[in-house]
C-alpha cells in the first residue's frame, strides 16, 4: 500500500517559524509525518499542528492520538483559518490567522493553565521579523534546496486561490536586511535558494530592493511571481543580476474566457504569455508554467493549446492540474452554490483520493477531466518533449541549470501520476477521531 506522502519533501518552514517564536527555555521536538514515525508515547505537555486542506484528515488522526493520551493540541495554518468550525472539533485551541501576533499570549495561557479555545489574529503582523529556527531540520532528509521567506500574501484576487482568501488580498514583507542575513547564514556554495513567497513581486518596489541587495552575494535563486513582472525591464535586469535562475508563473490558461472566469484576465496584458516568456527568455530566466483546467469554458482543445504552447516555448517545467475548489475561496462558494460539489467536504471523504475531481465539470465527466490532466503531464514529460525543451537556449546555456533541467524533468517523468490514488490520511490508522464537546465549538457557525 502506498504511503500517505513521501515525495518532493521540502523543509516545512512554518514549523521553523513557530519554533523561533517559542521562549528559549521551552524544550521542543519536531516530527515530520512524511519522513518519520511519530512517537506518540514520548512525554510532552503540548502539541502544535499546522493544518492544510490536503493534510487535514491526517492532522485530525495525529491530534486524536495525542488527545487520547490526555495531551492538549493546538491547531493553526491555512485550513484552520478557512474552516475554523471544522478544525476546532479536533483540538483544545485554534489559531486563526498568522501566529506572530497571538503566539506569546497562547504560550503564556498554557503555561499558566488557562488556555482559550480561540486565538484570533486581529490584523496582519506589523512586521515579519522572525528568523526561522532551522535546527529542527538537522538530520532530516529534505531536498537540497534552501527555503527563505521574503513576503507573504498577494494583492491579486484569483477566484481559485486560497492565498487571497487567507490574506484577504494583502501583502507584507520582511526587512530586506533580515533576509540578506539569513541568505548569508544558510547558503551552501551556489546551491539554489527558493524564495517561497506566494508572489515575490506583489510589491514590485520592495522586490527590487531585495534584488539589489542580493547582487553582491552571487547566489542562485528561484521564486514565484505574477506575470506582470515580465513587463518591467528594470525588474528583469535586477532578477538576472541578482542570480535569479527561473520563476514560477501561474499561466493558468491561454483562453481569455477561462481567465475571465478565474478573475485573471491580467494574464493577457501587453501581449500575454507568449510575450512575457519572450521577455524572460531574453534575460536568460527560465519559466515554470502552471496551467489549471476545469473551468466552464474549457474543452479538450484547451488542453491541446496549453500543451503545445508549453512545449513550443520550451518551459523548464510545467504543471497541468485540475482546479481544486479549496474551502473559503470564491470558486468553492460558487460551485457549492450551484450544487456541483460531489462531496460535502472532499478533504475528509473516505472516497476521495489525490487527483480526483471533487466537483462536476461543465464539459467533462470528473473521470475525463482527471484523465486529460494526467495525459497532458505524460506528454509534456515524455522523453521526446524533455529532449526538445532541453535544446532551448535558455535551458542549456548555464551548465548548472542544464544539469538540474535533466534531473528535475526525469523526476517528473517517473512521477507524472505518482500521487494519483493516494488517500488523504493514513488508511492503516485504526484509532478513533476524538471530537470536542459541542459547547466548545458553539462560537462557530457549524
Amino acid at each position: 500500500m502506498k504511503r500517505y506522502m513521501r515525495t518532493w519533501q521540502m523543509e516545512p518552514l512554518p514549523a521553523a517559524m513557530l519554533s523561533a517564536l517559542l521562549p528559549t527555555e521551552v524544550d521542543r521536538r519536531f516530527y515530520d509525518d512524511r519522513l518519520e514515525k511519530i512517537p506518540f508515547d514520548e512525554p510532552t505537555d503540548l502539541v502544535m499542528i499546522s493544518v492544510e486542506t490536503y493534510t487535514a484528515k491526517r492532522a485530525y488522526q495525529i491530534a486524536s492520538e495525542y488527545r487520547s493520551r490526555g495531551i492538549p493540541v493546538v491547531m493553526g495554518g491555512f485550513h484552520a483559518t478557512l474552516c475554523p468550525a471544522e478544525v476546532a472539533q479536533y483540538c483544545e485551541s485554534i489559531v486563526i490567522g498568522e501566529a506572530e501576533e497571538v503566539f506569546e499570549e497562547l504560550m503564556q495561557d498554557y503555561r499558566s493553565g488557562s488556555p482559550k479555545k480561540i486565538y484570533r489574529s486581529a490584523a496582519r503582523p506589523k512586521s515579519l521579523t522572525t528568523t526561522p529556527d532551522r535546527t529542527l531540520f538537522v538530520r532530516k532528509k529534505y531536498l537540497p534546496l534552501r527555503l527563505i521567506e521574503f513576503s507573504r500574501g498577494c494583492r491579486f484576487k484569483c477566484d481559485f486561490c486560497a492565498i487571497q482568501s487567507y490574506f484577504d488580498s494583502t501583502h507584507n514583507h520582511r526587512p530586506v536586511e533580515r533576509v540578506i542575513e539569513e541568505v548569508k547564514r544558510v547558503r551552501n556554495g551556489r546551491q539554489l535558494i527558493f524564495f517561497i513567497d506566494d508572489n515575490l513581486t506583489s510589491s514590485l518596489d520592495e522586490a527590487k530592493e531585495l534584488m539589489r541587495a542580493l547582487i553582491p552575494l552571487r547566489i542562485r535563486w528561484v521564486s514565484q511571481s505574477a506575470i506582470n513582472v515580465a513587463f518591467d525591464e528594470e525588474a528583469l535586469e535586477l532578477m538576472k543580476r541578482s542570480g535569479c535562475q527561473g520563476i514560477l508563473i501561474g499561466l493558468e490558461s491561454l483562453s481569455p474566457d477561462s481567465l475571465k472566469e478565474m478573475n485573471k484576465s491580467f494574464n493577457l496584458m501587453k501581449g500575454g504569455p507568449g510575450q512575457a516568456i519572450a521577455n524572460l527568455r531574453r534575460h536568460d530566466l527560465r519559466v515554470y508554467g502552471t496551467f489549471v483546467f476545469g473551468y466552464d469554458t474549457d474543452t479538450k482543445e484547451t488542453f491541446e493549446t496549453a500543451l503545445r504552447f508549453a512545449r513550443t516555448e520550451g518551459l523548464f517545467i510545467a504543471a497541468f492540474n485540475h482546479i481544486t475548489p479549496f474551502p473559503g475561496t470564491p470558486l468553492y462558494e460558487r460551485l457549492q452554490g450551484e450544487g456541483r460539489m460531489l462531496y460535502d467536504a472532499w478533504w475528509l471523504d473516505d472516497r476521495y483520493r489525490y487527483s480526483m475531481i471533487p466537483f462536476q465539470p461543465a464539459h467533462f465527466t470528473p473521470e475525463e477531466l482527471e484523465s486529460l490532466c494526467t495525459q497532458a503531464r505524460r506528454e509534456f514529460y515524455s522523453w521526446g518533449s524533455i529532449a526538445s525543451r532541453g535544446m532551448h537556449r535558455v535551458n542549456y546555456r548555464d551548465p548548472f541549470m542544464w544539469m538540474n533541467f535533466w534531473a528535475i524533468n526525469a523526476m517528473h517523468h517517473w512521477d507524472t501520476e505518482g500521487r494519483n490514488g493516494l488517500p488523504l490520511g493514513d488508511e492503516a490508522w485504526t484509532g478513533k477521531l476524538l471530537k470536542a464537546e459541542e459547547k466548545e465549538i458553539g462560537m462557530f457557525s457549524v
